[in-house]
């Protein structure tokens, strides 16, 4: 209840009205059955921007520790929304995604729900695409879901000339849905993994048109990767290279 109501009441007519938001490719998004939404994040927008547009409900996981409501109000408030709006907490507790951490994920997409996630695992810090983790990859072939790419742009705010933020004509393009199913039996295989979300992340970027580094954007923003490293570390595209792997043993025919 509480996310069509934010959504139909507050979202969606900011994004078509005041924004003058676009949405391409939405024939792309099938009617029913479970889907991974996977796309670029270059601003806090896209989070709202992408579910706005959408016909169908799209759930996004969220830092376990965001549902605890600890640490204020304003945590409360967070936490709140996140559970009214029906979110999932995703648990990293352990540092890298494991299948039980991606628990109440697995169960939205076995319930027949699309699950956006933002590969980069952050926002982008200066606009280029960065290297994808491959907990969307795990995700999918767990769950024997399609990934579909998606590229989000101009949602980055600018100033008015009354100096307040304001998103100006965001576009969302829908891409051709990808199968991986044929891999499904390795999805705990390392190789495996970075393959499908390379492929994954290549598909956004000929969307985008961003230019690749070849380095995880956090490393970018805690500082432990310069400019001039990050500069040396552009490729053509993610995974430049690489070979696809071989069918895992005992996959399902």
């Amino acid at each position: 209840m509480w996310y069509d109501l934010f959504k139909n009441l507050l979202f969606r007519p900011v994004c078509w009205l005041l924004f003058q938001a676009r949405l391409e490719g939405a024939e792309n998004i099938p009617a029913e059955g479970g889907a991974v939404l996977a796309s670029n994040h270059i601003a806090a927008g896209d989070t709202f921007v992408l579910p706005a547009l959408m016909k169908r409900k799209l759930t996004f996981p969220a830092k376990a520790e965001l549902f605890s409501g600890k640490g204020g109000f304003g945590s409360k408030v967070v936490a709140w929304f996140l559970k009214a709006v029906g979110q999932v907490p995703l648990d990293r507790s352990g540092g890298r995604v494991s299948l039980d951490g991606l628990g109440p994920v697995l169960k939205v997409l076995a319930d027949g729900g699309l699950v956006g996630i933002y590969p980069e695992g952050t926002r982008s810090p200066d606009g280029r695409m960065y290297k994808g983790r491959t907990g969307v990859a795990r995700l999918a072939l767990a769950a024997g879901v399609p990934i579909i790419p998606v590229a989000v742009s101009h949602t980055v705010p600018i100033r008015t000339p009354l100096g307040i933020p304001w998103i100006w004509k965001p576009r969302i393009v829908i891409g051709t849905p990808r199968d991986f199913s044929a891999y499904a039996a390795g999805h705990d295989d390392r190789a495996t993994l970075r393959w499908v979300t390379d492929e994954v992340m290549a598909d956004i970027q000929a969307m985008t048109g961003q230019t690749y580094v070849d380095a995880y954007g956090t490393s970018v923003k805690s500082g432990s990767l310069s400019a001039d490293e990050a500069k040396a570390r552009e490729l053509p595209r993610p995974g430049y290279g690489a070979q696809p792997p071989e069918l895992p043993t005992g996959r399902l025919s």
